[in-house]
């Protein structure tokens, strides 16, 4: 396989990142709707529509910031480029400043319910399409890992086979959707199954970031310590998550 893997289209030939990227926020947008009728509305109307502007804009911006904070020295050897200051985007830094913004509009408006629960498998579905992408796009997209002697090492064109994280990404969110389907009405209070969510994904994220390149501050990246910083804040939930899931 030559990476990255165009897509055609008739004449058209496709940036895969492109194609999944809108794949995956369409496939998340549909899945939101469908969730929203199944478990229904905990605000009115207005609050949800100034939550869903909080998320989709905090998203957006910590999506950059933390982008741009996982190379300090290349930030700022590339401050006047463009280019570099708006291409690139971070999963976790789009959970964690949707988060920040949701939190911080909600306590304007005076909401007190939870109301994350709603977007779970939207992003769920959302994030595992995108990542079809990123491996699709091979070395460009920088998700892929380190070098490995595993035998399914995948050599995305530089000669090197390395641990093709975007794939285990991939099947860590299978294997959460389907938890989440299978036994996810055992998390019985509201906002359960987000804060599981964000457990369960920064917590996978910290260890497989364990595998991928990059520049390190005490041990972690800067990723890495944005989990840890948000696994401490969801940490009160822990125990009281894991005993409902067990036992219902």
């Amino acid at each position: 396989m030559n990476f990255p893997v165009y897509l055609r289209l008739g004449s058209l030939i496709l940036h895969p990142h492109a194609v999944f990227e809108g794949l995956g926020y369409s496939a998340g947008f549909l899945a939101y709707l469908r969730e929203r009728r199944r478990l229904g509305d905990v605000v009115s109307t207005e609050s949800r529509t100034w939550i869903i502007v909080a998320a989709v804009l905090g998203g957006i911006v910590g999506s950059r910031l933390l982008y741009l904070a996982e190379n300090p020295l290349e930030l700022g050897s590339r401050w006047g480029d463009a280019a570099f200051l708006l291409g690139g985007k971070s999963i976790v830094g789009g959970l964690i400043g949707g988060l920040i913004a949701v939190e911080w509009v909600k306590k304007r408006l005076g909401v007190t319910v939870p109301t994350g629960d709603v977007l779970v498998l939207p992003l769920v579905l959302g994030i595992a399409i995108g990542r079809v992408g990123c491996f699709l796009s091979g070395l460009s997209d920088q998700t892929y890992g380190v070098a490995t002697i595993l035998p399914w090492g995948i050599d995305f064109g530089d000669g090197v086979r390395r641990h093709p994280t975007q794939l285990y990404e991939i099947a860590f969110l299978g294997a959460l959707a389907l938890l989440m389907v299978v036994h996810g009405d055992r998390l019985a209070a509201t906002g359960d199954r987000f804060r599981f969510f964000m457990l369960a994904y920064l917590t996978f994220r910290l260890l497989v970031d364990l595998l991928k390149p990059g520049v390190f501050i005490g041990g972690l990246s800067v990723i890495q310590w944005a989990c840890v910083a948000t696994i401490a804040y969801y940490a009160p939930h822990v125990r009281r998550l894991t005993l409902e899931l067990r036992h219902g």
